[in-house]
């Protein structure tokens, strides 16, 4: 089968592997469409910190069932998405009920291969039914689940002030479901064309980030700032920054993870009796609700997916996409 692996930092290649083999419990599944993610890049750029190379991309994956176990209820050709967060279920976090943040957690096309290839097998478990979704949507579940995590994470409620900082897939979805809560939502970025982008097809309004973007947010909230801060950039100094955007009592929710130290100060943080809540991955409810919002026309998908290729094209096309991120929202490949 068709595989694209990244064997080292900017270095896609295009090869031939065996077709993976079912083992009890397990699917096999025909891949058709394979999301594009910050994380993809970022691996793809040598700085994603969870990883070793060479790796097979990609985890935001849709596809049709080509084979699962005699008493699963799938159905051969059924159209499913993935959740890519493999835990071990016995840990304290999965005792917790918290899987998306086992101590053993294999994420797929991170620590271990992913779908940017033609086939994959994934346990019964980590298979999502996607019902009324096209492949297209199925693509956009696991990335969209993630910002609905955030959402609940940040106990996200009607009437919030809330700042979300970075307007790329990350940033849109956690704007877009704090919005569907009723919170008043504001989306900063330091592109004024992805902001712009983003703004438009989530319907908030929009802050360019500058030198004066914290006098210029502290003018939007008569100086209170914000009960809620996402960050969604993947970058420290943003990271440290926002602290500063918090209102007193509010919290400030990380969704997005660098390499670095992210250092703050503590007089402020405990003045402020600020929470900070690290959000990771998404839980199967986070699937569901976020399947039920595209099913139910909540979710511009149609907008957000912005390119698409073929995935054979992903050695010449990574460069062009991180080079025009501004203009890049959402890529998908078709297997």
């Amino acid at each position: 089968m068709k595989t694209i692996v990244c064997d080292e930092p900017h270095r896609l290649s295009l090869v031939e592997r065996p077709m993976p083999e079912r083992a009890a419990g397990e699917v096999l599944i025909r891949i058709a469409r394979v999301g594009i993610c910050g994380t993809d890049y970022h691996i793809f750029a040598g700085n994603q910190p969870f990883l070793s190379y060479p790796r097979v991309m990609g985890h935001e994956l849709a596809g049709h069932v080509v084979a699962a176990d005699p008493d699963s209820p799938l159905a051969t050709g059924e159209l499913v998405t993935i959740n890519p967060y493999l835990a071990c279920g016995t840990c304290v976090a999965c005792r917790k009920g918290k899987p998306n943040c086992c101590t053993q957690i294999h994420v797929l096309g991170v620590h271990t291969d992913g779908g940017m290839a033609e086939y994959l097998t994934v346990p019964e478990s980590a298979v999502v039914r996607v019902p009324g979704l096209t492949p297209d949507q199925a693509a956009m579940v696991e990335f969209l689940a993630v910002g609905y995590h955030a959402v609940r994470r940040g106990d996200t409620a009607a009437g919030d002030r809330v700042l979300v900082v970075g307007a790329g897939p990350i940033g849109v979805g956690v704007a877009l479901f704090a919005r569907l809560t009723g919170a008043d939502v504001t989306l900063t970025d330091t592109s004024a064309e992805r902001l712009a982008r983003a703004c438009d097809i989530v319907g908030v309004e929009g802050v360019v980030v500058d030198a004066g973007i914290r006098d210029t947010l502290a003018a939007r909230t008569d100086g209170d700032f914000y009960d809620i801060v996402f960050d969604a950039t993947g970058n420290v100094r943003a990271m440290e920054a926002g602290f500063g955007f918090v209102a007193h009592g509010g919290s400030y929710v990380l969704v997005s993870v660098v390499k670095d130290d992210v250092t703050f100060a503590d007089p402020e943080f405990h003045k402020r009796e600020m929470r900070l809540i690290g959000s990771r991955n998404a839980l199967a409810d986070d699937f569901a609700g976020v399947i039920a919002a595209i099913a139910g026309g909540q979710v511009p998908t149609d907008r957000i997916r912005t390119h698409d290729f073929a995935l054979d094209e992903a050695p010449a096309r990574f460069p062009e996409l991180i080079a025009g991120q501004a203009s890049v929202l959402k890529a998908i490949a078709t297997v």
